[in-house]
């Protein structure tokens, strides 16, 4: 078994880890771990002045200003939480709830004016 300059068998990356403060952990079958990078993330004074360019990738402009590096935890950057998925924030079975609300209540004001129509006829044709 051969081993390295630092003691170890060589090892092939088997997994990865992103810590909350955006580090990038390896995991090698020779079950050591090893850093492999660090997440930056961007801050701006105005991110309602970020431009769109689709696909989620957003550009800085004039009145955005100028891009503030930092690391996930500190200074106002927040943290990476690993594994997470941003989804949707809307309750879809209340929505529905909602729709079906809104649809009755659609159905009600058209037979109402349905009727109002025929009593309006039958007025008009009472001569």
């Amino acid at each position: 078994m051969a081993t390295n300059q630092n003691g170890y068998k060589p090892g092939d990356l088997v997994s990865y880890q992103i810590n909350d403060d955006g580090t990038v952990v390896g995991n090698y079958s020779n079950e050591q771990n090893q850093v492999l990078g660090q997440i930056v993330m961007a801050n701006f004074a105005n991110n309602e002045g970020l431009q769109s360019e689709g696909n989620n990738v957003w550009s800085a402009t004039q009145s955005s200003g100028v891009a503030l590096l930092g690391t996930a935890g500190s200074g106002n950057f927040g943290t990476l939480t690993n594994g997470a998925l941003e989804a949707s924030n809307v309750d879809l079975s209340k929505e529905l709830v909602n729709m079906i609300v809104a649809q009755r209540n659609y159905q009600s004001n058209a037979q109402t004016i349905k009727t109002q129509d025929q009593i309006l006829n039958t007025l008009v044709n009472l001569r």
